[in-house]
């Protein structure tokens, strides 16, 4: 059996101790010869090298483990490149949140003004990362799940639209997840699903059981109806992500017919997230005190005790997704997926240039887009606003454009008026010295 090598870029996350692992319970699918990671920060990535060095000499000798800042040793000789960047680190993260909010709007790390942002430190991170897998493996894949993942989807298609680069997010597999639960089944993976819409902006329209074709809509609409995604035995999360997945239900409002998308609320229900939200204290700053903190300090605990015997540490299911897509691709497997990819037809009454997030079957050669049809008006005219914005982003960033950048900004369903959307513009520009383009 072939075995593979791969590379994370952004090794230096929190999430890739949880990657490891998980590719380490996959070998009967994905075997490997090496496993390398790869990040811009040094100190960074040395926290989480190190402890993993010592999970891998303990569980996967066989396997040959590294990590470097160098793009020549890590993009060599790879087949898969798994990417999961953040430019600017939490640090930007956290100014994508406030700026925002200092105006009265959602301030979000995907969505709205703060998804902007955050792209326009995205495109070229991501490109790079493209062009080193182009030169030292022009045979290998990117996983791309680097945020904010529309975006960077859209500008993958504009400035590659030749590389064999699969974007890809975990956000419906999360709710998926919830959705088995509901239903008492014990993987999200009994069910086939029909989905349209783009990256955090989409709709559920069919979910049938596998083994017995039962239409499961029914009992999830009823649930969703009272309780959104959350309020089933064994349901846990922060008070952040409790009312992200109940707030569903208020977006389920709008469409009985179908099931949403969590990120939703933001575009739909705006002044219910800003007037929940605390400027002095935003998301980046919850995940700096509790996940950052814990992972840091389990990876420090690994190498002080020189070893990852009592790890604290567990296999990442969220990241399974990332797994089957690359089997799918080495095995032919034929699985089913969500991903984005150009709509060109797809959806027959939309943007063909679009990049929509539809089912796709897999295979050697990469996904092949399933039909999904006429989506409507509602929907249709959510999906083309917002694909307008993402566009625009791109075009500001390739074109060094203020005006496009801004023209997106207004735009957007949570900006009241292109008067505010300068003056968030503006403070972004200041902030974000150093990581744009030039603007003019």
């Amino acid at each position: 059996m072939k075995k593979y090598s791969i590379v994370i870029a952004g090794g230096g996350s929190t999430f890739t101790p949880e990657i490891l692992l998980l590719l380490l319970s996959q070998q009967d699918r994905l075997p490997l010869r090496e496993l390398k990671l790869y990040d811009n920060d040094a100190e960074r990535q040395a926290i989480v090298g190190d402890a993993c060095a010592i999970i891998m000499k303990e569980q996967a000798p066989n396997i040959k483990f590294s990590y470097t800042t160098d793009p020549k040793a890590a993009f060599t000789d790879v087949d898969f490149v798994m990417a999961h960047i953040r430019v600017g680190k939490y640090e930007m993260r956290s100014l994508d949140e406030k700026i925002p909010l200092k105006y009265g709007v959602v301030g979000q790390e995907t969505c709205g003004p703060g998804g902007m942002s955050y792209g326009m430190r995205s495109i070229g991170g991501v490109i790079e990362l493209i062009d080193f897998m182009e030169k030292y493996s022009p045979d290998a894949w990117m996983l791309n799940y680097s945020n904010p993942a529309a975006i960077v989807a859209e500008a993958t298609r504009r400035l590659k639209p030749n590389s064999k680069v699969l974007n890809i997010c975990d956000m419906p597999i999360g709710i998926e997840d919830s959705m088995a639960s509901i239903l008492g089944l014990k993987s999200r993976k009994e069910m086939q699903v029909s989905y349209y819409g783009l990256n955090h902006f989409g709709w559920w329209t069919s979910i049938i059981e596998k083994s017995t074709g039962k239409d499961l809509m029914p009992k999830l609409h009823e649930h969703v109806s009272k309780h959104g995604y959350a309020g089933y035995p064994g349901f846990h999360a922060d008070e952040d992500w409790t009312d992200t997945f109940t707030m569903a239900k208020k977006v389920h409002d709008l469409d009985p017919t179908t099931l949403p998308n969590t990120y939703l609320k933001y575009y739909l229900y705006p002044d219910h997230v800003v007037g929940h939200s605390d400027i002095n204290y935003t998301r980046t700053d919850m995940v700096k005190a509790g996940r950052e903190k814990e992972v840091f300090g389990e990876c420090r605990s690994i190498v002080e005790k020189g070893t990852a015997k009592d790890s604290k540490f567990e296999i990442g299911g969220h990241a399974t997704y990332i797994v089957d897509l690359a089997t799918a691709i080495t095995s032919n497997t034929g699985e089913r997926m969500l991903l984005i990819v150009p709509n060109e037809g797809a959806i027959s009454n939309f943007d063909a240039d679009a990049m929509v997030e539809i089912p796709c079957i897999v295979g050697y050669s990469g996904p092949q887009p399933l039909t999904v049809g006429e989506i409507p008006r509602f929907q249709k005219g959510l999906m083309e606003q917002q694909i307008a914005v993402e566009k625009l982003v791109v075009e500001a960033w390739i074109e060094g454009s203020y005006l496009k950048l801004w023209q997106a900004l207004t735009l957007s369903r949570m900006v009241p008026s292109a008067s505010v959307a300068k003056q968030i513009l503006d403070d972004l520009i200041e902030a974000n010295k150093g990581f744009w383009p030039k603007l003019k």
